[in-house]
């Protein structure tokens, strides 16, 4: 799955937003988690800012 696929399907699929900033806010929210909470199997169970971090520090 895409990113995008799996921010629609996580966070606009079956909610409703009242407001256009209701929505943006979510949005934030969402991809901070994404970046920074949610364990990606794929990146040797790390999340993506961890996963970017150790992969820099590799190739210095």
């Amino acid at each position: 799955m895409s990113f995008f696929h799996t921010m629609k399907v996580e966070l606009y699929h079956n909610k409703e937003y009242t407001t256009q900033e209701e929505l943006v806010n979510a949005m934030i929210s969402w991809i901070s988690y994404y970046n920074n909470e949610r364990i990606k199997v794929k990146l040797k169970g790390k999340t993506p800012v961890e996963y970017r971090h150790l992969a820099l520090r590799n190739i210095v």
